[in-house]
């Protein structure tokens, strides 16, 4: 085979214990696959690094866990080469599950559905703000958390890809803003940078009392990316009729066992609080409503989208890890 008709594979080898690393998957070349009836063959141009692939390693969550075997689950951005499928065309952008590879098969039967790239979209951003990142940040905040002008919103993993786009919506919504993120570095960036009211350092300042001071009349809503002492720390200090919007746990996903929950839960009782989970699938049928308001943001100079690319596919376990060890700022991804 020539390079030309290789395609390069991060293929799962075997659950993780701890952090998914290198050491988990299997590096392999193959020949490049031929679509077949209702498929389209897709070249990958970048590929998407997210917590959430850690869990699709260890168990069935919203998604069936990830068999041994097969080529790494990942979202990813591509151009179509060949195409069986009447609604897309040689030659277009898409997005959709195709994993850690040069090369995919895709079809519209599998967990997520191919969607056309907007010609008007730079591919990095449809993979961040106006993709499933910002969809993520937009109904979280604003279908599930309900924030309202004149309300206290507090984000954890503020710096990273969800939580950076939910605290500026949250900022043109009209609410005060305030930031959990790791190293003075970060929080500078998000008061600077991105406009929130106020940022704490997890790593440096007592996350319990900073939010005591940040939001002396309590917390309205909670977007919670990380769970655990973070999760602790918003309850304590929830306010009446708060609510805390669950997009995430990054904290305890690299642990053997589910760790405890929150031991001070019943703030949700007394403070008659709400706590919600979601994911962004539930709300793809919406999904126009949601990129048409996220462009206008930024067209207005209003939301700053900020990626992180690291380049060569056979860094992508590299780039994940950036996701757990705070390194990455904003939305991590891999330019194939």
């Amino acid at each position: 085979m020539t390079s030309a008709q290789i395609n390069r594979q991060w293929l799962f080898r075997r659950r993780p214990r701890g952090e998914l690393t290198a050491d988990d998957l299997q590096w392999v070349e193959v020949p490049i696959a031929e679509p077949g009836q209702g498929q389209i063959l897709v070249r990958n141009l970048y590929v998407s690094c997210d917590p959430t692939q850690r869990s699709w390693a260890a168990a069935d969550t919203y998604y069936p866990a990830m068999k041994v075997g097969e080529v790494m689950r990942a979202f990813a951005l591509g151009e179509v080469l060949t195409s069986r499928l009447p609604e897309f065309q040689r030659g277009q952008l898409v997005q959709g599950l195709f994993g850690w590879q040069d090369y995919a098969v895709a079809d519209q039967r599998g967990l997520y559905p191919i969607l056309a790239v907007p010609e008007s979209v730079p591919m990095e951003t449809a993979m961040s703000a106006l993709g499933n990142t910002g969809m993520t940040a937009y109904f979280g905040l604003l279908e599930v958390g309900r924030a309202r002008p004149g309300e206290s919103v507090v984000v954890s993993a503020a710096a990273g890809a969800t939580g950076s786009i939910a605290g500026q919506i949250a900022k043109i919504q009209g609410c005060r803003v305030v930031g959990i993120a790791g190293g003075e570095s970060k929080c500078r960036y998000l008061i600077n940078e991105l406009g929130f009211d106020a940022a704490i350092d997890y790593k440096g300042e007592n996350v319990m009392t900073r939010l005591r001071q940040t939001c002396p009349n309590g917390i309205d809503v909670y977007f919670d990316n990380v769970g655990g002492r973070m999760l602790e720390a918003a309850l304590a200090n929830l306010a009446l009729h708060g609510r805390i919007v669950i997009c995430g746990a990054i904290s305890g996903y690299n642990e053997a066992a589910p760790p405890p929950g929150p031991k001070n839960y019943l703030k949700l009782l007394t403070q008659r609080g709400r706590m919600e989970g979601f994911v962004v699938i539930d709300f793809l049928p919406r999904a126009a409503e949601a990129l048409e308001a996220l462009a206008a943001f930024m067209r207005e100079g209003k939301l700053k989208d900020q990626v992180d690319v690291l380049h060569g596919l056979e860094n992508a376990p590299a780039a994940l890890a950036r996701l757990f060890s705070g390194e990455n700022r904003g939305k991590q991804l891999v330019k194939v």
